[in-house]
This record gives structure tokens, sequence and C-alpha cells, in this order.
């Protein structure tokens, strides 16, 4: 299948396969956070439906872009991600999963992160993608559904360290820390478990 955009690369791709087929026992939904137009959710969506599985995905995006950057996220090599960057509709991402042969849709929500409510979430959750780029539109993900996530579930983020967008790794960090969670990196993917 081809990529819909440079923001994910085929192993990358590879490696969220490779772990969300970690979950497929585990009981609970796929959430996606920082959906774009789609890249990852065609790929999310497709093994879903290849697993026959009653799981459902659910994907979550501003569609506005990119927020302000907390002082986290500030780098000079990161000057090109700006407010608004990186902004894809709805429309267009419903028309790419469509495309993509997606036979059922997966529940969309607009919104940014830290607006996104309890209710707006699945109950349960098995594997959560969460591509946020910036500190707070990682941490806030993960304080939304850390108690919704199953035990056993596996989290993975993207931009790990990416030097551009160094404040996704320092919310990977602190969180792992927190927790004591130990993390694998593969690529630019931080990838840990639900104790």
């Amino acid at each position: 299948m081809k990529l819909l955009s440079d923001q994910v690369n085929e192993r990358e791709i590879q490696i969220i396969l490779r772990e969300l087929e970690k979950t497929r026992a585990i009981f609970g939904d796929i959430v996606e956070f920082g959906c774009y137009v789609g890249t990852t959710s065609v790929f999310l969506a497709k093994k879903i439906e290849e697993w026959n599985s009653e799981k459902h995905l659910w994907l979550y995006d501003s569609f506005e872009g990119l927020p302000e950057k907390s002082v986290e996220d500030v780098n000079s090599l990161g000057e090109d991600f700006k407010k608004g960057e990186l902004c894809a509709s709805k429309k267009q991402l419903i028309s790419n999963l469509r495309k993509a042969n997606v036979k059922k849709i997966p529940k969309i929500t607009k919104g940014w992160f830290n607006q996104i409510s309890r209710e707006q979430i699945p109950s349960k959750i098995s594997f959560a993608f969460l591509d946020g780029d910036y500190y707070d539109s990682i941490l806030d993900p993960l304080n939304l559904i850390w108690n919704n996530l199953e035990s056993g579930a596996v989290i993975v983020v993207d931009d790990y360290g990416n030097q551009a967008l160094p404040g996704a790794s320092k919310a990977v960090d602190e969180w792992c820390r927190k927790y004591n969670i130990p993390k694998d990196i593969e690529a630019t993917l931080a990838i840990f478990k639900k104790p």
C-alpha cells in the first residue's frame, strides 16, 4: 500500500503494525492521536479488517495543524514547525480512508488534545499511537487515556529522538520515569506498555 505522506516511512509503519499485532488478544480499541492525512490510520484500519475483529479505531486530530509550541518544544532545528503547519481537513482524511478501501470508517474526533473529554475516548484501549509532535500534544493524550489502557496495552509515540521536535522525547522520558516503565526505541518511535 502506498504511503499518503512523508510524515511516516515504511520501516516505521512496519514497527507500528508489529506492535499492534502484539495487542491482538488484548481487549480494547485502538486510538491514534495526530492522524494528519491518515497515512498510519489506513494501515491500522486495514490490520483491524484483516483480523476480522470487533476492535474499533478512534482517530483524534485538531484538523487545524500544529498548536503553539511550549518552551519544551523550542529548538532551532524545528523552526519549520509552526502553528498551523501539518494541517489536513477531516474531509481529506475520510477521502483517503475511502480511497484505500477502508470498509469501516473510524470514529473521528476533531479537537485539540487538551480539550478532548473522557467521554470521547473508548472505555478500554489495547493500543495507542501518538503523533502529536510536541510535548503537551504527547502528555495530554497520555493523561487522557492512561486509566483506560488495559494491562499490556502498547503505546507507540512518534518523533522520539527527533531533534527538531524535542518535546516528544521529553514527554515520553518524563512519563516513563514517573511510572517506572521501560521503553524501547526503534527508528523515531518510542514503545512502552501499560503495566
